[in-house]
């Protein structure tokens, strides 16, 4: 096991990811989501990754890597849990407008406090069920990606998704190639792409297959 302090480590994993060009401030506020992350587990069993090294990969760097595919505007992220990938994403992305939208009452309440901690006025979170939630503001601007790491297939998550899609780009994070799940898909959803996704530190295969809602 690495000694290198989860600092260490993510420096050295932002250090390889060319699309997270993050300053100082930027890496400190990653730092201290995964703090608080950390200490909110203890009570609210927010994640099954509990050791802070494993933390920095399997969260921090994973949620980041997605970042090239990642358009400005609108963002929702669609099962956020403890806020993943979208706290992550709009840290690095300052312009993002960034909805995390989870149906459990106690990561709401961790994700509001973690906004109100770090300030993070570029996010929004919503205690709802993807299938059954519209915003409420009918004049705000539709999504201009909708991402998910939390569905288990794919199929699942474009039916959730689709009366909010429009045209916003459906991101699904996955693990291995979804070789049988892409089979699945009905015709109305359209694969642009499944790109393969290099986490640093992380030994798996991870994807992430970009889809939209054909016209």
């Amino acid at each position: 096991m690495s000694s290198a302090s989860p600092a260490e480590s993510l420096r050295a994993g932002l250090a390889q990811l060319p699309a997270a060009e993050l300053d100082a401030g930027q890496v400190s506020r990653l730092l201290a989501y995964l703090d608080l992350l950390e200490r909110w587990n203890r009570a609210y069993n927010l994640t099954a990754v509990r050791d802070p090294a494993n933390m920095v990969t399997r969260h921090l760097l994973d949620s980041l890597a997605v970042l090239p595919w990642i358009p400005g505007g609108r963002l929702l992220d669609a099962g956020s849990g403890a806020g993943l990938p979208g706290v992550p994403l709009a840290i690095a992305r300052p312009d993002l407008a960034v909805t995390l939208l989870d149906s459990a009452g106690k990561k709401i309440r961790f994700l509001e406090h973690l906004r109100r901690e770090l300030g993070l006025r570029n996010v929004t979170a919503v205690q709802a069920r993807l299938e059954a939630w519209a915003p409420q503001d009918l004049n705000s601007a539709p999504f201009d990606a909708i991402i998910s790491r939390a569905f288990t297939s794919l199929a699942a998550f474009a039916a959730a998704a689709r009366h909010l899609a429009g045209a916003a780009r459906l991101l699904a994070m996955k693990g291995r190639y979804p070789a049988a799940e892409l089979t699945e898909l009905p015709a109305w959803l359209r694969v642009e792409a499944v790109e393969q996704l290099v986490v640093p530190g992380l030994q798996e295969e991870r994807h992430l297959v970009i889809m939209s809602v054909n016209p």
